[in-house]
């Protein structure tokens, strides 16, 4: 995701890292609703098992819960209904060969707004074998130990 000025991250999937390599990313519109997009700005979204599939050439996300907006009455909508996103015909064709071919699925990353619109992060990712997720573990906690003793260094 891009670190340019007018980019707020709502929600991040932080358990996708933890149980897939992502290969690739790629930005995508979503369809909303106002109620839905309100929620969103409140921060009120949860991508934990959430994933993205392709029917017919278009693509949607499935799981992503997006809390019923409090002061959204009769205009709520269901918190985990299907939405569809929205990329390039020739970007989901790419995606599709991808998914199709190689075993990788794919995963909404993050959540963020963009000069006021809200957009996707897809991942392209390949899933984690339990040693991978040991490995990983255990490069996560080196590096922090690194950084611990980088610290108490500085203060002798």
């Amino acid at each position: 995701m891009p670190k340019s000025e007018g980019v707020k991250t709502v929600a991040a999937n932080r358990k996708a890292f933890h149980d897939y390599f992502v290969e690739e990313r790629y930005e995508a519109g979503i369809e909303l609703f106002g109620t839905e997009v309100k929620s969103i700005r409140q921060g009120s979204v949860n991508l934990k098992d959430s994933y993205l599939v392709i029917h017919e050439g278009e693509l949607f996300a499935k799981n992503v819960h997006i809390s019923p907006y409090e002061k959204g009455n009769i205009f709520n909508r269901d918190p985990l209904r299907v939405r569809r996103l929205l990329m390039h015909k020739r970007e989901i064709l790419k995606l599709k060969y991808l998914t199709e071919r190689d075993g990788y699925t794919l995963i909404p990353l993050s959540l963020y707004l963009k000069k006021g619109r809200v957009k996707v992060e897809v991942g392209v990712c390949r899933g984690k074998k339990l040693y991978d997720k040991r490995e990983s573990e255990a490069k996560k906690e080196r590096e922090r130990e690194n950084r611990r003793d980088v610290k108490y260094a500085d203060r002798d």
